[in-house]
């Protein structure tokens, strides 16, 4: 009696088919069954982007000086030298001493006085840029962001421009709930247009972050 007589024992059997895994699962090389969820990366925040953009504008900066600088030679007076150079794409109005508009927030018409980067936007800038030269393996202890010749411009230019667009600054950060300061981000103005307005004393506009 034949056995396999109509079975079609000889026929290769084929294995079953695995059932299609949720896209972005992975299963356990140990045949557990259990599956783990490969999230996609998350894109850097718009504060590490901007600080990241803020540090190549620098380092560029330093390539095209003259004579070229690097940064083991930067000192806190390049740095200053770097926040002047800053001003020719400032977009707030800062009145000069002899200007009929002098101390005042809101001048009736426009003047010839220049235009100059906000007090806030430099200040803003120089808490990333300190922030990127120690991420970048600088030492605190050499930090030029950091140096007390920096501090004081910051403080003169803070005074300067409270007194000639008579507008006081003064911190007015609202608490988030739980207690905590939510921290600001601010852009300096490299290479925008300018309007003639009076600016906003800290934020800016949309920077362009090559250095000419």
């Amino acid at each position: 009696m034949d056995l396999a007589s109509g079975s079609g024992s000889n026929d290769p059997v084929e294995p079953p088919e695995p059932s299609p895994q949720p896209s972005g699962a992975t299963r356990d090389d140990d045949g557990s069954g259990s599956r783990s969820i490969l999230a996609p990366p998350q894109p850097p925040s718009r504060y590490e982007s901007q600080k990241r953009r803020d540090w190549n504008t620098f380092l560029q900066y330093l390539s095209n000086h003259k004579p070229p600088l690097t940064l083991s030679r930067c000192s806190g007076a390049h740095v200053i030298e770097f926040l002047k150079y800053l001003d020719q794409f400032g977009k707030t109005k800062v009145h000069a001493s002899g200007c009929a508009y002098y101390g005042q927030p809101n001048p009736p018409a426009p003047c010839a006085c220049h235009l100059r980067q906000a007090w806030g936007s430099l200040d803003a800038l120089i808490g990333r840029l300190r922030a990127a030269f120690e991420e970048n393996g600088g030492k605190p202890e050499v930090n030029p962001f950091g140096a007390r010749a920096v501090r004081m411009y910051l403080r003169e230019v803070r005074e300067s421009q409270a007194k000639a667009r008579g507008i006081p600054y003064e911190k007015k950060r609202k608490r988030a709930a739980g207690g905590t300061t939510p921290a600001m981000e601010v852009s300096v103005d490299v290479g925008g247009g300018s309007d003639g307005g009076a600016g906003d004393g800290g934020a800016g506009e949309d920077p362009a972050t090559s250095v000419v």
